[in-house]
């Protein structure tokens, strides 16, 4: 089932037969194009034949519960591990495409859990964002000082001896001085207090005016903010898709496959 087909939400068809859905038919302002997406470990299926678009200008949700797929879904489309179906990227085939290259080519993955570089300090870290750069122009050090302050005093010190949220800022910004194209993001409030997350969200939604995103995370009411639209994966398959306020006014729902007990608040 292509998530672009659905104008609302789509329950989700266990018994259905995956459909084949041509790259051709993704919108010509498509900057990600995914189409049948599958990835396995050994014989259990991870994500099986999920499909969705990006467009230029946009930010989109991956949701779901933990073990749906998601992480997976990232790690393929950054090349990171072997996958069935196709990834498109700005009209490029990225099939055999190495993770290095596919960064150089603009698409910058944010990994879950920051993976800040321990001993290097705040600027050496945000530094290492310009070697995937390959030569593209726009933001710079002082650009991600401006969206987080924090970072001004801390340039000097190691990365080992930041916050967690000091550390999601660094990743954050590391990924910007890549001169990214677009954005993948895997849980980018993981672990982060509420404050700090405010903090996280509020920059994502000044990056979202100039680079789109795909978010994979688990604090929906975030996610639905930021972003456009979105989509559900249960289980390794696409179980909803529709705007974030469709997602965000189907709250009975969206608890059958997030496991949220606050569904009602």
């Amino acid at each position: 089932m292509s998530a672009v087909e659905a104008e609302g939400c789509l329950p989700y068809e266990p018994d259905a037969r995956p459909t084949q859905t041509r790259l051709d038919s993704a919108p010509a302002a498509a900057m990600l194009v995914v189409r049948g997406l599958s990835v396995r470990y050994g014989t259990t299926r991870a994500v099986l034949d999920l499909s969705l678009d990006v467009a230029a200008g946009e930010a989109v949700a991956l949701l779901g519960p933990n073990g749906a797929g998601k992480t997976s879904t990232l790690h393929a489309i950054s090349g990171l591990i072997g996958h069935g179906g196709t990834v498109a990227f700005d009209g490029r085939d990225l099939t055999g495409h190495a993770p290095e290259a596919i960064a150089r080519l603009g698409l910058i993955h944010v990994p879950e859990g920051r993976r800040v570089f321990p001993t290097l300090t705040v600027r050496e870290n945000l530094a290492m964002g310009r070697i995937a750069a390959a030569g593209r122009t726009g933001w710079t050090e002082a650009d991600v000082l401006d969206l987080f302050p924090a970072l001004g005093p801390l340039l000097g010190r190691a990365g080992y001896a930041l916050s967690g949220g000091e550390q999601q800022m660094v990743a954050l910004g590391r990924a910007l001085l890549s001169v990214p194209r677009l954005l993948v993001l895997d849980e980018p409030s993981l672990g982060l207090a509420p404050a700090v997350v405010r903090t996280v969200y509020d920059a994502l939604a000044r990056i979202a005016a100039d680079v789109p995103m795909l978010v994979v995370e688990q604090n929906t009411a975030e996610a639905l903010r930021l972003c456009v639209r979105g989509h559900v994966l249960a289980a390794g398959r696409l179980a909803l898709t529709g705007t974030a306020a469709e997602l965000g006014d189907r709250d009975s729902l969206l608890a059958s496959y997030l496991g949220r007990r606050d569904a009602a608040a």
